[in-house]
This record gives C-alpha cells, sequence and structure tokens, in this order.
C-alpha cells in the first residue's frame, strides 16, 4: 500500500460538529491536524528503523534452538564434568568423543601390554629357546609386540589360537580376569557413550519447523499471536506439548530491576490446549487478552519494544522413545503486524491423500488489522466504535491512528 495512494475517510463527524483530530506518526512525531475531507498520510520511508532507534540485544535462543549462554567463574568446573563424565562425553562434541573412545582402548592395551611384558620378563619367558622343558606363563609371547597383540587377543576375546596363557603363573591367570573384566566395561561404557549421542533427542529436533516470523492479527474477533511449528518426518511425536514465554525486562513495586523475567503464555491450536495431535503443521495462537504481556502493546509500541518470545515444543519421539524439546525465538523484528497464514493442506484426488505444501509454511498475506493494542481495541468495542482498520505497518509506509476519544462518537473505515 503507497503512502500517497492512501486516503483514510472519515465517515461520521462528531454530532456537534466539531472536526476530527488525526495523528499522523512520521519520523518518529506527532502532528494534530483538523481535516474536514479525508486524511492522505505522507509517505513514511524505512518506519521501523527510524521509531526503534536502539540496538536490538543478541537472541538468548538462536535459531538453531542453542541457548546463547555462557558460563563463567565456576568453581571447579572441570572436576565437577570429570565427576558425570559420561553426560559430559555425550555433551562435547563428536571430534572429542571420537578422541576419548579410541585413546580408551589404545591405552588399555598399552597398559595391559605392558603388564604382560613384565610378567613374561620377571618368569624369564624371554630367555626360553625350543628345547627349554619349562613351560611359559605364555606361549609365543617373547617380546613386547607379542605382549600387546596378546593384549588385544584378550580384551575382546579374538582368540587366533597362536598365543595362549598356560598353568604355569598363577598371577598371569588373575591379570587375565582383570582384563577380560575390565574390557567389558570399557566397551559398554564407550559403546554406550556413541549409541547415546547418535540418538540424543537433539538429532530428532533438527526435522522441527517453526516458521519463520510471528503474526499478529485478529482471529474470532481477538487480536491475537500466532506462529506455525511442523515436523518433517511421518513419525509422530507422541504427546506434544506447546509453550512459549516471552523474556523482557521487568521492573517490580519495590524498584527492582529484573532484566530476564519469563512470562508464561497461554497458547493452543485451535480448540484444544497446548496438547497437540501433531499429523501436520499447526498453527499455533496466543490470545492477547488482560493476562497478555501484549495486551498494552499496539504496533508502534511493538516496535519500540526489546523482548525476546521463546517457544518450545516438547513430546516422545515415536520411533525411540526418548523426550525431546525443539526451541524457536522471536524478536520483536520477526513479529508481522496484520499478517495472516496461507493455508498449505489440500486434497489431492490423484493421490486420494491430503497433502502438505512446506513451499506455504511460511507465506503469509496482509490482513486488515487494528493498529491498536488489545486493550484499546476492548475499550472501543465497550463504547460501541470500530477502531482504526489498516495494513500491518511492517509493510507499509505510514501509520495513520485517530485519537482514541473520537471513537466514542464517529466510525472510521479506511478507502484501499
Amino acid at each position: 500500500m503507497e503512502g500517497s495512494d492512501t486516503d483514510v475517510g472519515l465517515q461520521k463527524l462528531m454530532s456537534n460538529g466539531g472536526l476530527p483530530t488525526a495523528t499522523v506518526l512520521q519520523s518518529g512525531q506527532q502532528h494534530s491536524v483538523q481535516q474536514p475531507h479525508p486524511v492522505r498520510a505522507l509517505p513514511h520511508h524505512n518506519l521501523r528503523s527510524r521509531l526503534n532507534t536502539r540496538r536490538a540485544p543478541p537472541e538468548l535462543i538462536r535459531k538453531s534452538g542453542d541457548c546463547n549462554v555462557t558460563f563463567n567463574n565456576l568453581n571447579k568446573r572441570r572436576s565437577r564434568y570429570l565427576q558425570d563424565l559420561y553426560t559430559t562425553l555425550v555433551d562435547v562434541q563428536w571430534r572429542w568423543t571420537l578422541l576419548v573412545f579410541f585413546m580408551a582402548f589404545i591405552l588399555s592395551w598399552l597398559i595391559f601390554a605392558f603388564i604382560w611384558y613384565m610378567i613374561i620378563t620377571v618368569h624369564g619367558d624371554k630367555e626360553l629357546d625350543a628345547n627349554s622343558t619349562r613351560q611359559p606363563c605364555i606361549l609365543n609371547v617373547n617380546n613386547f609386540a607379542g605382549a600387546f597383540l596378546y593384549s588385544i587377543e584378550t580384551q575382546h576375546t579374538i582368540g587366533y589360537g597362536a598365543r595362549v596363557i598356560t598353568e604355569e603363573c598363577p598371577e598371569a591367570v588373575f591379570v587375565l580376569c582383570i582384563q577380560s573384566i575390565t574390557g567389558v566395561i570399557l566397551q559398554a561404557f564407550m559403546v554406550g557413550v556413541v549409541f547415546a549421542k547418535l540418538t540424543r533427542p537433539k538429532q530428532r529436533t533438527n526435522t522441527i519447523l517453526f516458521s519463520r516470523n510471528a503474526l499478529i492479527c485478529l482471529r474470532d474477533g481477538s487480536l491475537s499471536l500466532v506462529f506455525r511449528v511442523g515436523d518433517m518426518r511421518k513419525s509422530f511425536v507422541i504427546g506434544a506439548q506447546i509453550r512459549a514465554q516471552v523474556i523482557k525486562e521487568r521492573t517490580t513495586l519495590e524498584g527492582e530491576v529484573i532484566p530476564f523475567h519469563q512470562y508464561e503464555l497461554s497458547v493452543g491450536c485451535d480448540d484444544t490446549t497446548s496438547d497437540l495431535f501433531f499429523i501436520w503443521p499447526m498453527t499455533i495462537v496466543h490470545t492477547i487478552n488482560p493476562q497478555s504481556p501484549f495486551y498494552t502493546m499496539s504496533a508502534v509500541d511493538l516496535m519500540n519494544e526489546q523482548f525476546e518470545l521463546v517457544v518450545f515444543l516438547e513430546g516422545t519421539t515415536e520411533s525411540t522413545g526418548t523426550t525431546m524439546q525443539a526451541r524457536y525465538s522471536y524478536q520483536p523484528s520477526d513479529i508481522l503486524w496484520g499478517h495472516r497464514f496461507e493455508n498449505l493442506i489440500y486434497f489431492d484426488k490423484s493421490s486420494d491423500n491430503y497433502v502438505i505444501d512446506f513451499r506455504q509454511f511460511n507465506k503469509t498475506k496482509e490482513v486488515s488489522t487494528p493498529l491498536c493494542s488489545g486493550k484499546d481495541l476492548d475499550e472501543f468495542r465497550a463504547q460501541n466504535a470500530d477502531p482504526l482498520i489498516c495494513y500491518s505497518p511492517a509493510n507499509s509506509e505510514q501509520i495513520v491512528c485517530l485519537e482514541p476519544e473520537i471513537f466514542s462518537q464517529m466510525d472510521v473505515r479506511v478507502d484501499d
């Protein structure tokens, strides 16, 4: 909608014959004008960037779902991580996990190879010749290389048959038992780490999609914030639940400033609660009511606010039975006012299937939406007045607002 072509029609003047007052927002300034004729809004370029002069803070939750949080000045940090070695190895990057995997086995082979080599050295097996009648502790092991190969064969029960322990040395029998038990424990631990890393719920979240933008529009007569969530896989997320929080600064009655206060939002899909029957992409709705942190926020306020909308999808993966949590976040610049999602589900008669067109997943269309806050909208309706309707300021080159007191005495309509 071009600003130079936008006419705001004043269909009915006040009953006393006075002229209504219109406020045209331009470059962060307000000009009150009295017009007996339709008011033409002047063009305004780059409105969002001019109104919101403060630099937006970095995201707390990145688009990948990772938390942008670093921990500093922790006492005994390394020792605490080593006390929970299993979780540490699962959480670290793959290169560190594989390094520990290889080093653990190689070191265990070398340690027991050294023990076997010491046993045959003390017993004098290295000096035995072919004509000797004394039986060695281990057959066909005469040097460290042979001891190393025997260590590998023993720990992993390979059993080639050339190197065999005898009953000549009781200490060798004891070491054999210890290495067999150690090998089983080490293998179970390391294989468990790799398996847990491969089946982490985080990998399942890679196929969970969130819409690029959240939207604010009218739904059933109420301003609502909506966003989409979808799953690329055919296997279901069982018991899927959706949550949303707004993280922003809050000042208490005592003057304490809480920089990252978490406001829990009431969200759901269609007529259900936060529990989802997640068989196709769902449109999640938060109704902007008096309990909502967006209730007093108008379209202009949204541009100047600093907050982060964080959404969570939790559930159990059908294929593995593990619990997963997918995360995404929206900044105020990611929220479009006066938009609605395009439909992406249609029935294909040729295949007799319902088809999900993911090309439409992020597509939106502009719809007529009040620019006022949800609180003002309720007050206008309580006075049986119609609030100003126009397009989303995210795509408009101007914003035109009428003073609230006018709406109790007049009807307002926007002529495209």
